[in-house]
């Protein structure tokens, strides 16, 4: 039974950041009247994906602590780079929503987006699953990054 708490801890992690980021979201109805893009994915879309997400990429974390030497081994610098993707995307949610920043929250999504490249990279060497387990959440986030760009875009002369 042992072996399968650091994996479950793991997994659950990321889900509690984001459940966390998601009771950030003060007023819906804001984000309902924004001028969004046609192209973007239905509401409904958003939890199953981000549950899905946060499940692989604390899994590749898990295998990636198992198969370089946990925090003292090599994978000390993966796992810091993880660590660091991983409070970039908790931030965003109530950077965007709840202090309503678009610009600073496009600034910030670019950022998660290169910190995302930068956690597949650094896992690659020790575990190729977990990078490639990585790819889907950096399609997703592309996705999203080009969201939030519109978004912001095309309301900036919003005042609310």
């Amino acid at each position: 039974m042992a072996e399968y708490i650091r994996p479950a801890f793991a997994i659950i992690l990321p889900n509690l950041g984001g459940f966390a980021g998601f009771l950030a979201i003060n007023n819906p109805n804001w984000y309902k009247n924004l001028n969004k893009p046609s192209w973007r994915p239905p509401n409904w879309v958003t939890p199953p994906a981000w549950t899905y997400l946060y499940c692989t990429m604390g899994y590749a974390s898990y295998l990636v602590w198992r198969d370089g030497g946990g925090f003292n081994g090599e994978a000390r610098l993966p796992l810091a780079v993880f660590g660091t993707q991983l409070a970039l995307n908790w931030v965003w949610t109530p950077l965007f929503f709840g202090a309503k920043k678009l610009g600073l929250a496009t600034i910030e999504i670019g950022a998660l987006w290169g910190a995302i490249v930068a956690t597949i990279i650094t896992f690659n060497p020790i575990n190729k699953t977990a990078s490639y387990l990585l790819l889907p959440y950096l399609g997703w986030v592309s996705l999203a990054t080009c969201i939030n760009y519109s978004i912001w875009k095309n309301n900036k002369d919003r005042r609310d």
